[in-house]
């Protein structure tokens, strides 16, 4: 199961993240978690958020880019939901294992992402890759969306086709699996 925790402060603004979150949908076995539609208090439900982990093979992490950083409430949910003794330290085994995928867009261009001394978008990617790594899973290539502000309607297209064809193919090889041990399940009985 893919498990999307979709953090857009303005959802009802948005273009590019409500039509990857539509091409999401549109595949079987993916859960989305809007954490500000859930949350609008900043209350989370660390259980609920743990239960929905637990569920997961393929966790995404999805939000727009907003000062080079994360939305306040998608960094709240990483300090509350990710706790010692669950998600890593001593008996935080839960996500041990589980894939991590970081999907993004951006307002700007790429060249918006050359500035300082670490000029390469990879750079801020790293606080989310030490943080699923440190959680024991399995950091995946960023799905990444640039120039929203003014991305055409193609684009936005064919963003959504590539987002949607990226997902289901972490669910085919779970599929697959499925598949023969029904096979093997069926011959021996």
């Amino acid at each position: 199961m893919i498990l999307i925790i979709y953090a857009h402060p303005y959802p009802q603004h948005s273009h590019a993240n409500k039509r990857l979150i539509q091409a999401a949908g549109e595949l079987d076995q993916v859960e989305v978690r809007s954490l500000y539609d859930l949350y609008p208090d900043f209350a989370l439900n660390v259980e609920a958020e743990q239960q929905a982990l637990s569920r997961a093979s393929l966790v995404v992490w999805q939000h727009p880019m907003q000062w080079y950083s994360m939305p306040p409430l998608l960094k709240l949910w990483f300090d509350k939901v990710l706790t010692h003794g669950w998600a890593y330290g001593q008996g935080g085994h839960a996500l041990r294992g589980k894939k991590a995928l970081w999907a993004v867009t951006t307002g700007g261009d790429h060249h918006h992402f050359e500035l300082g001394n670490f000029p390469d978008f990879a750079a801020l990617a790293q606080p989310l890759e030490a943080t699923a790594l440190y959680c024991g899973m399995q950091w995946q290539p960023p799905f990444v969306l640039h120039g929203t502000f003014n991305c055409d309607p193609v684009t936005l297209e064919a963003a959504a086709a590539r987002y949607h064809s990226q997902l289901s193919a972490y669910l085919l090889p779970q599929a697959a699996n499925e598949s023969t041990a029904a096979l093997a399940g069926g011959t021996h009985g």
